[in-house]
């Protein structure tokens, strides 16, 4: 009778107030990419800059969280942002291979199904994450390549762009910086694009992180978990060269209540299948996350790697680690508007 009774409050919606209106839960965490990001190094100016658009880019992802909507709507609304921010090296901002061409790679995950896309050496289609969910989401497979990607997401309805789009001065700038130092052949300039005049941007401001890949881990108030990443690789890549970005376990990863999305060198984060490792330290061994992420990390540095990871577990928790001196982050959650930090020394409080 008295569980009866019980049963029929609840139903009445008279248990309190309180649990009616216990506020949705939901964390987001993101990066911009690691590498020899130092204090001193970046302009006033420039580090003001690099703090506005991380802001801007968790605020996406958290408006998607905050109105009720999917983890992975707010993983692709957050890198979308910074594959339209020419201060990333994903998307506008990517930097150049030694053909002088841009070649773009991401992933998605979905924590709740282990289902997951991936594109590679993708350069006509605008937003790769969002090609990267329609592979997850729209055909049998979980990574597609090149030109055959590129069809792909005109078959989708993706909107696709003339390579030029992807142009910028500074990122031309690094690759014939890069080129010369290596003495290789520097390409033609691509179709398309006019130079600038004045000081290359990427050889003054300090900012030539190496590793610029952006990522996004999110959990939303449904318990629902994805990780997402995408990058333009790394300057002066040769002979179709492919990182940990859209290999699922290595660059991106989400499953069993915990999600990572990494920047670094990619082929030691590929060889220590990093992002499924530390959440599988986090799930097998009770590891807390950020041990696991700094035990894996440092795993990654003792065979000659560096980069950095974010990592978010299904109750909010937020680790980021690395063995850099910066990675761009930044994280918020229902209770705390986006947080931001550059350098490895900065503190930053987690939730």
């Amino acid at each position: 009778m008295i569980r009866f009774l019980a049963l029929l409050i609840l139903a009445l919606g008279l248990a309190g107030p309180a649990a009616a209106q216990e506020p949705p839960r939901w964390t987001i965490a993101i990066h911009g990419g690691a590498g020899v990001i130092e204090r001193g190094q970046l302009t006033p100016e420039r580090d003001a800059e690099y703090r506005a658009a991380l802001e801007a880019a968790v605020e996406a992802g958290a408006e998607v969280l905050r109105n009720g909507g999917s983890s992975l709507d707010a993983v692709q609304a957050s890198i979308e942002v910074m594959e339209d921010n020419p201060m990333f090296n994903a998307g506008r901002g990517a930097v150049f291979t030694a053909e002088g061409t841009n070649s773009l790679d991401a992933a998605i995950m979905d924590g709740q199904t282990l289902s997951a896309g991936a594109v590679a050496g993708v350069s006509r289609t605008r937003h790769p994450i969002a090609l990267a969910r329609a592979v997850m989401e729209q055909s049998p497979h979980v990574m597609l390549a090149g030109e055959g990607a590129d069809a792909f997401a005109a078959s989708v309805g993706l909107e696709q762009v003339d390579p030029a789009f992807f142009f910028t001065q500074r990122r031309w700038d690094q690759l014939v910086d890069t080129l010369t130092q290596r003495g290789w052949q520097i390409p033609e300039r691509p179709a398309g694009t006019e130079p600038t005049s004045g000081a290359s941007a990427a050889l003054t401001d300090g900012d030539d992180h190496r590793f610029g890949t952006v990522g996004v881990v999110a959990v939303d108030s449904q318990g629902r978990i994805a990780a997402g990443t995408s990058t333009g690789g790394t300057t002066a890549k040769r002979w179709g060269r492919i990182g940990d970005t859209p290999v699922i376990g290595a660059g991106t990863w989400a499953g069993r209540g915990c999600a990572v999305s990494a920047t670094g060198a990619g082929e030691y984060f590929i060889r220590l299948t990093v992002a499924r490792d530390i959440c599988g330290l986090n799930h097998a061994a009770h590891m807390p996350v950020q041990q696991a992420a700094d035990l894996i990390i440092s795993e990654v540095g003792s065979i000659g790697g560096d980069g950095g990871v974010i990592a978010l577990t299904e109750d909010g928790s937020v680790a980021f680690s690395m063995n850099t001196s910066g990675m761009y982050r930044g994280w918020a959650n229902q209770d705390t508007a986006p947080q931001v930090a550059i350098y490895s020394d900065e503190d930053v409080v987690l939730p």
